[in-house]
Formats: C-alpha cells, structure tokens, sequence
C-alpha cells in the first residue's frame, strides 16, 4: 500500500514572486490612491441625475398605473362578494323560515300518530267532514312535499353562492397581493429617485426641475399661459365636454402630483383625465392602459383640445391636449400639474373620448 505523503508547497520565488506582487500592487492602486487615500465614484453631473431620475420616475409611473389597475379590480372583486355575500344571507333566512315551517309540520304529524285514512273514516262520528278534513290533508301533503322541494332548490342556490363567493375571495387576496408588490415598487423607485436629488445642491436641483417661466408662472396662478387659452380658434375644444374638461385641467395647474390619486387637490397622470372628464359627465376607465381604448383613436396631426395624448412604449402617461401643440398633465412627485409641450415625452397614441 503506497505511503501518503503531504505535498512539498513550493515557495514564492522569482517569476511567480514578481506576479504576485504585480496582482497585489494593481488590486491597492484601484482600491486607493498612490498616496494611501481612498477613491470615491465620480460625482454624478446634474444632466446625469436627472436622467437617471427621470428614468425612476418613469418605472415608478409604469408600476403606478399597475397599481391602479389592481386597486380598480380589488374593489371589483371586493364589491361582487359583498354582492354575493348579501344574497347568501337573504337565501339563508329564506330557507331557515322553510324548514321551520316543514318542523311544526313534522311535528304535528308525530303527535297525530301517521293514523290509515281507512280506519279513521270507519271511526269516525261525522265521515262527511272527515271526509272533507281528509282531502285537506292530502292538500297538505302537497304543499308540504313543494316544502321540501323548495328547501332543496335554496341549498343548492346557497352552496353555488359560496363557491362563487369564495372565488371572489381568491382573487380579492390575488389582487391585494398585487396591490402590495406594485405599492413596494412605486415606493422603492420614488426613494431612490429622492435620494438621487437630494444630494445635489438647492440651485442645481432648481436648474434641473426648472418650468419654462410662463409655465411656470401658469402653473402658479392657475391661468393658460399666453397662446393656449380657448379664445384661439386653433385651441378651441370642438364641443362642450371637451370644453368642460380643458377647463377642468387648467383649474388644476399647480395642484400635487401623488400616484394613486384621482383629486380633487391631487392627481397622478390616469387621475387628472378621469377627474377632468368626470367633471363633464364622460366615465373613463382608471388606467392609461385602459384610457387609450377609451374612445376613438386620432393621429397626431388630427389632435384637437381635450384628446387624451399617452406616451411611451408601455402607454404608462397620458396628458390632455390644450392645442398649440401642448398639454396639461401631471409629469412627476418633483413637479405639479402644468401645461408641457407634447414633444417632451416619446409619444404613443392619442383618443378622442368627447
């Protein structure tokens, strides 16, 4: 049997000493400066924040109108089994007042002791109205056996109601689940998009979040800048719903941007055009996603004040066309509502819905 033997370790010499010491050396030079001191990232430029930040802001919208999506079908499905559950209940009572009364029937006839119609004719004093109670009985009989069937027909509703109902529950916890994911989402990219800004100083974040001045100055005072009112034929709305919903969005300029929010003093994108076209009586689904199949579709060359315009590839914003090529919107947490050029975002589609 051969002997196991440890093996001899060599020793770090020449070539392989210097390689070493090569590797080692160039490892300290990425992680420290020559004269011992560490090396910090790079700075980001203001132009780079706000390209990274805007790019945050952009997910956090996609995974913001999921979320309205999920929210929209929780209470759908919150709302069909409160539905369902109600009309369990009803079906319920009904069926409890069923069998009370097939119990006082059974019970009568326990004390009656089930006598053969026959015997109780030969025994009877007065066989006419015996006669007469007889085919009462029989009548009875009847009715109790419709009784009984009756009270089979409402199990049978009743345990569809809770099957249905208990579907209903499955998805309510599949859509709050969803809820959650979406909300964790939102949050995480808003964070970091914070987190992005806040280590820049106070005069480079203003520079990088600036308005135009005479958007800027709408958004404050709640007026259309010059050019876009709707004494313009070019920006007058073709009708009175659209008119009432310009003229809601303008009324908005300069309230908050908060995701999930459908007003009255806060909006995200979906929520400023739902409110805007609620206000004129029109209902629009909840999501950007949905609002672009909402009414009819019309290119870009076509678009007259009050189309609702979607942009990116994934139809995530949507703003409403004020003419002159531009629109009112709410673009982001860092900005409120304000009118924007239609350019500033890759455009997707528009529709026309009054």
């Amino acid at each position: 049997m051969a002997a196991h033997r440890k093996p001899r370790q060599r020793s770090l010499g020449g070539g392989t000493a210097r390689t070493a010491f090569t590797i080692a050396l160039a490892g300290a030079a990425s992680a420290t400066g020559f004269d011992g001191t560490g090396v910090a990232a790079p700075e980001l430029t203001p132009a780079q924040v706000k390209a990274k930040v805007d790019k945050l802001y952009q997910e956090a919208e996609v995974a913001t109108e999921k979320y309205n999506g999920a929210k929209e079908k929780s209470t759908k499905a919150a709302d069909r089994l409160g539905t369902l559950q109600d009309e369990a209940a009803r079906k319920t009572d009904r069926l409890n007042s069923e069998r009370g009364a097939l119990g006082s029937l059974a019970a009568a006839q326990y004390r009656d002791g089930g006598i053969d119609p026959a015997l109780g004719l030969m025994l009877s004093s007065d066989p006419d109205r015996y006669l007469d109670g007889a085919a009462f009985a029989e009548r009875a009989g009847s009715r109790q056996a419709s009784a009984v069937s009756r009270v089979r027909a409402q199990l049978r509703d009743i345990e569809q109601l809770r099957g249905a109902a208990h579907i209903e529950l499955t998805t309510l916890t599949a859509r709050q689940a969803d809820l959650k994911r979406h909300k964790k989402t939102v949050t995480g990219k808003l964070g970091e998009a914070r987190q992005l800004l806040s280590r820049l100083p106070d005069a480079d974040r203003a520079r990088i979040g600036a308005d135009d001045p005479d958007t800027a100055r709408a958004s404050r005072s709640g007026q259309a800048p010059r050019g876009l009112g709707q004494g313009s034929p070019s920006t007058t709305a073709p009708n009175s719903r659209a008119a009432a919903a310009v003229s809601y969005a303008y009324g908005k300029l300069g309230s908050p941007y908060v995701w999930g929010a459908t007003g009255p003093d806060a909006f995200d994108c979906s929520g400023l055009m739902q409110a805007a076209y609620r206000s004129a009586g029109i209902s629009l689904p909840r999501t950007t996603y949905a609002q672009i199949n909402a009414g009819q579709r019309v290119s870009r060359s076509q678009l007259q004040p009050g189309d609702l315009v979607f942009f990116y590839s994934g139809i995530s914003h949507v703003g409403m066309y004020v003419g002159n090529g531009q629109m009112v919107h709410a673009p982001n947490p860092s900005a409120p509502v304000r009118v924007a050029p239609i350019d500033e975002m890759p455009f997707a589609g528009a529709t026309r819905v009054a």
